[in-house]
């Protein structure tokens, strides 16, 4: 079982069927006991019954037995007495037999070894077990008031009635439990469901906090002040913590980049001039020009922190307008040529013949296509080759940059768009690819933000292709 949910039902239902089970054992031992008890208090019943005719037909007649037999007006009142009954003489011979005793266990003189083998037994609670009949239970008495002549008294009853009612009640229980295995499922699994259902609420709820601009939501905390109230407050309150880390980190960035455009303009300002002095010696010019393009560098990495920290804070603002994409594809294409000739790349730029309208913001589409192309060149070696696809298709605007270098791994495919993420860190500065790591982190946000999708397909060595869309409804 995969889910809480699934393990609860079979818990409950092997718990219940469990109980049923020791319910249905319990009952069949009580009920058997019980039966047998009944059928021990008969038969001593039948047996007490027996000795006291004998008794009072000795105290009245005196004599009882007709050359070893009871006299049959005797015999006839013992015979109306119910189940097994066996009159013994005192030496052990069978002096009467009832009908029943003597269609269970034979002719009247095979009672004989059977009687004496019973009179060795318990007072009561024996049984005997027949080779090709149904086990007896019987009792034993000792004929003490009915003269010297007899022995005892054996009353006895099939068990066979008593083992087909328990037989019975054990069926029953047995069909009970399996038919009880089914509403035991189905019942498990509604109590499952609605127990965990605020699970599920708290589930989705946290699902839709997907990223650091929604910390702000909460969760419902439910009226009752169970476990899953506790769980929901906790969780809240370390929202709460995470939003305001959010936060903070935003506005230090935000802060932090802000205030360093101003001194890094004045030191461009203050090196591009010196540059322009023509007494300068070639060492220095050389240090001046390294020094230009690290300050180049820092100003595009702080501008692009600004741009993610308004993007977090949800002041960076899209100005829209109707826009033929054709047009920012071609102008972006244009800048795209320049990259590729220094790089040895060749580049092509298809878009289709109709124009292409959508409400975008053009500077920002501008600036994606700008950070696709630059990947593009500066991961495919000389001699290779960049396209980039403008087309429409099932009510979208589809956006293609593919490129035949170096590749990305599968490993690192998940982490591209993440913020100073790069595969080859050990080129970040000074290396054949420099870079800070946070382009295609801005085209991701430039995509969402308006409604589109970026997705990225790549295997080592074979190239990378990134594919943006749009929604044909922001037209």
């Amino acid at each position: 079982m995969e889910t809480i949910r699934g393990r609860l039902t079979a818990w409950y239902s092997i718990a219940l069927v469990g109980t049923l089970a020791a319910f249905a054992v319990v009952l069949y031992v009580t009920r058997r006991n019980a039966s047998f008890e009944d059928l021990d208090r008969r038969i001593q019943s039948e047996a007490a019954l027996s000795a006291g005719i004998l008794a009072e037909s000795y105290g009245s007649r005196g004599v009882l037995l007709v050359r070893d037999t009871l006299i049959p007006e005797l015999a006839a009142v013992l015979e109306a007495i119910p189940d097994f009954l066996i009159i013994t003489h005192a030496d052990g011979r069978v002096l009467f037999a009832s009908s029943d005793a003597r269609a269970t266990f034979g002719a009247f003189e095979q009672l004989t070894s059977l009687v004496k083998s019973a009179a060795g037994g318990r007072a009561a609670g024996a049984t005997w077990i027949t080779p090709n009949g149904p086990a007896v239970r019987y009792v034993v008495r000792p004929l003490t008031g009915a003269g010297p002549q007899f022995g005892a008294v054996l009353a006895g009853a099939s068990t066979q009635g008593a083992e087909l009612g328990l037989q019975q009640l054990l069926s029953t229980l047995v069909v009970m439990i399996v038919i009880g295995v089914f509403p035991a499922v189905f019942v498990g699994r509604w109590i499952a469901q609605r127990a965990l259902e605020p699970v599920d609420q708290i589930i989705t709820e946290v699902r839709e906090i997907t990223d650091g601009r929604s910390l702000h939501r909460r969760l419902a905390v439910p009226m009752v002040r169970d476990e899953l109230g506790r769980l929901a407050e906790t969780l809240n309150q370390m929202m709460t913590r995470l939003e305001r880390s959010f936060a903070a980190l935003r506005r230090f960035t935000a802060d932090a980049s802000h205030e360093l455009k101003t001194p890094l303009t004045v030191v461009r300002a203050g090196v591009e001039r010196a540059i322009t002095r023509p007494d300068v010696p070639q060492e220095t010019l050389a240090a001046l020009e390294e020094t230009l393009q690290e300050v180049n560098r820092m100003t595009e990495l702080l501008d692009s922190l600004l741009t993610l920290a308004r993007a977090d804070e949800g002041r960076a603002e899209l100005h829209r307008e109707p826009v033929d994409l054709r047009a920012i594809v071609a102008e972006a294409g244009e800048t795209g040529d320049l990259l590729a000739d220094h790089a040895g790349v060749a580049i092509e730029i298809r878009t289709p013949p109709q124009p292409l309208v959508l409400a975008v913001d053009r500077s920002r589409v501008r600036q994606l296509l700008l950070n696709l192309i630059e990947n593009a060149v500066k991961y495919t070696p000389r001699g290779g080759n960049v396209s980039v696809q403008l087309g429409a298709s099932d009510g979208e605007v589809r956006l293609t940059v593919a490129d035949s270098g170096i590749g990305i791994a599968p490993g690192d495919l998940p982490h591209v768009f993440d913020r100073f993420w790069r595969a080859d860190s050990a080129r970040t500065r000074t290396g054949e690819r420099p870079g800070a790591g946070l382009g295609l982190a801005i085209s991701k946000w430039i995509v969402e933000a308006h409604g589109g999708a970026i997705e990225v397909q790549s295997r080592p060595g074979r190239g990378t292709t990134f594919t943006v869309t749009f929604p044909r409804g922001d037209a």
